[in-house]
């Protein structure tokens, strides 16, 4: 199974972030196909190391994200967070240890 890690930093505007991450981009990544579970953070992120501003953190766990829905929704990312700087994205493939 793969997963994606994806770290917001604090957005300029975090009432117009939310409305377009909750209202637009969360329905788009829960029509990727083979998405098995979609997790965010909830309530202030505590950030153990380094720079203390993580805003939302979102955890997909899917099958694969080479789709075409996988595009429409790396497209929209672009809307609501532009700046490469405001957000860290991680993808990998797991195993239980």
């Amino acid at each position: 199974m793969a997963r994606m890690v994806v770290i917001y930093k604090q957005p300029a505007d975090a009432a117009a972030f939310a409305k377009h991450y909750f209202e637009t981009h969360v329905p788009l990544a829960k029509k990727l196909p083979g998405l098995r579970k979609y997790e965010i953070s909830s309530g202030p992120v505590t950030v153990v190391a380094g720079a203390p501003d993580a805003h939302l953190i979102g955890i997909l766990h899917f099958d694969d994200l080479a789709s075409p829905e996988g595009q429409v929704t790396a497209a929209d990312r672009r809307i609501y967070a532009p700046d490469e700087s405001g957000v860290q994205m991680f993808i990998f493939d797991d195993h239980e240890v």
